[in-house]
């Protein structure tokens, strides 16, 4: 009865850590190999599952000790720490420079593009913004 128990929590246990993950939304390469993920909550982590930062529901993006790195705006805008403006996201998901030159696309499927059309990679269920960060402006 003992390896009963001991089995059925152990099959608890790896249900909730699929269920955990399955809430992240994958970062991948051009040939579709996974490079990180973001969480639910924000936190962003490397293919081996290391905090590279985070996210904050305010638009703050920091890095894995927690320093500001970044602000992304509602309206698309991205700053640098200091303010500085790196960059926006078109509500289309067009993503320019500082100078308003085209650097590529988030499309609504998650497919991230240089500004050829060049598959960059892939961040399906991602916000746009935080993909552009992730992909142009990290």
């Amino acid at each position: 009865m003992q390896n009963f128990w001991f089995s059925l929590s152990y099959l608890i246990l790896i249900f909730l850590i699929v269920s955990l993950d399955a809430t992240a939304q994958e970062i991948r390469d051009q040939s579709g190999i996974k490079t990180g993920k973001v969480e639910e909550n924000g936190t962003i982590r490397d293919q081996s599952g290391i905090k590279t930062g985070k996210f904050e529901e305010n638009g703050t993006v920091r890095d894995k000790s927690g320093i500001k790195t970044a602000k992304i705006s509602e309206d698309g805008a991205i700053r640098d720490k200091s303010g500085i403006k790196l960059g926006r996201v078109e509500k289309d998901g067009t993503v320019r420079d500082k100078s308003g030159i085209k650097l590529g696309k988030i499309e609504s499927d998650g497919t991230v593009r240089d500004k050829s059309g060049r598959k960059l990679g892939t961040a399906k269920g991602v916000d746009p913004k935080q993909a552009a960060y992730l992909y142009f402006f990290r």
